[in-house]
């Protein structure tokens, strides 16, 4: 086989691992894990079992793709908030809002928060967070920690609870109606987030 020959084979099996992403995420966010079948992916993706089989061992194989894609995206969204500002503070209070509206998407909450913990287990879904949406917070709280602006303590367990609170947060908002709901729910974690500061006595 020439070399060519070999690229061009490559880009196609590229194409056919995507597309399997794609509409696998598309019918995991729309109908939920358990209500998809392996026939319909390969349906809607124009593809064979087989070649399905090749890039990904089964349904479970293929949503942690898709899980592990969906919290890349997210963390990516966190990063570049953070990154935008100009001080440790700003920068966690940025990210972690990122954070909110992002995971907010139904898309999102129903592939990262509802099926994840689901089809995985909680302590694979916490391994896959914890290198990920936990790792940038962790970070950023020790920076925020290292410049002073909240009073010492460990970050393992104001991680935790930090992000526990904005996952939360996030269910309720995917499932809200008010049309005030997300600017609401952005306020209150600032005036939590703001709740961690040094304060001055009066």
């Amino acid at each position: 086989m020439s070399k060519g020959a070999r690229v061009t084979r490559a880009a196609q099996k590229e194409r056919t691992r995507q597309t399997l992403l794609a509409v696998s995420r598309r019918l995991f966010a729309a109908k939920g894990y358990a209500a998809v079948g392996l026939a319909e992916i390969v349906r809607e993706s124009g593809v064979t079992k087989g070649a399905l089989y090749h890039h990904f061992e089964g349904k479970t194989a293929l949503f942690l793709a898709v899980l592990e894609q969906v919290q890349r995206e997210v963390a990516d969204r966190v990063v570049a908030a953070a990154e935008a500002a100009d001080t440790p503070w700003d920068r966690l209070k940025a990210g972690c809002a990122a954070f909110v509206e992002a995971s907010a998407d139904p898309e999102v909450r129903r592939i990262m928060l509802i099926d994840g913990p689901a089809v995985l287990g909680w302590s694979e879904w916490r391994a896959i967070d914890a290198a990920t949406s936990a790792a940038h917070l962790a970070e950023a709280l020790s920076e925020v920690l290292a410049s002073g602006a909240i009073p010492a303590q460990p970050v393992a367990p104001l991680t935790r609870l930090l992000s526990g609170a904005m996952n939360e947060a996030a269910l309720w908002l995917a499932e809200s109606t008010g049309p005030d709901d997300l600017k609401d729910t952005l306020a209150a974690l600032s005036h939590l987030l703001d709740g961690l500061r040094h304060h001055e006595p009066a």
